[in-house]
């Protein structure tokens, strides 16, 4: 199959020496690359574990959130707005 693929410069460059080091295309440098990358097995990478810490309670009430950061945009946009002392 023919497609068009577009490569990030160092990309291209690493296949182009890969392809010169080992004296083939680079049709095939790239075929086997994609190939090996597609079958590598997930299992060898231990398993993403996200760190967790308690922040404690809120101390804003955050059901009304929306509007409060509404609020204090239209605030911003009313001190924006009013004319600068010299």
């Amino acid at each position: 199959m023919r497609t068009t693929v577009t490569l990030d410069p160092d990309v291209q460059r690493l296949l182009k020496d890969a392809a010169h080091r080992s004296g083939r295309p680079f049709k095939q440098v790239l075929n086997d690359a994609v190939r090996s990358s597609l079958h590598a097995p997930t299992a060898s990478l231990p398993p993403f574990k996200q760190m967790v810490f308690s922040m404690g309670r809120a101390k804003v009430d955050l059901t009304k959130a929306t509007a409060l950061a509404a609020e204090l945009e239209d605030q911003d946009k009313v001190t924006a707005m009013k004319p600068k002392r010299k």
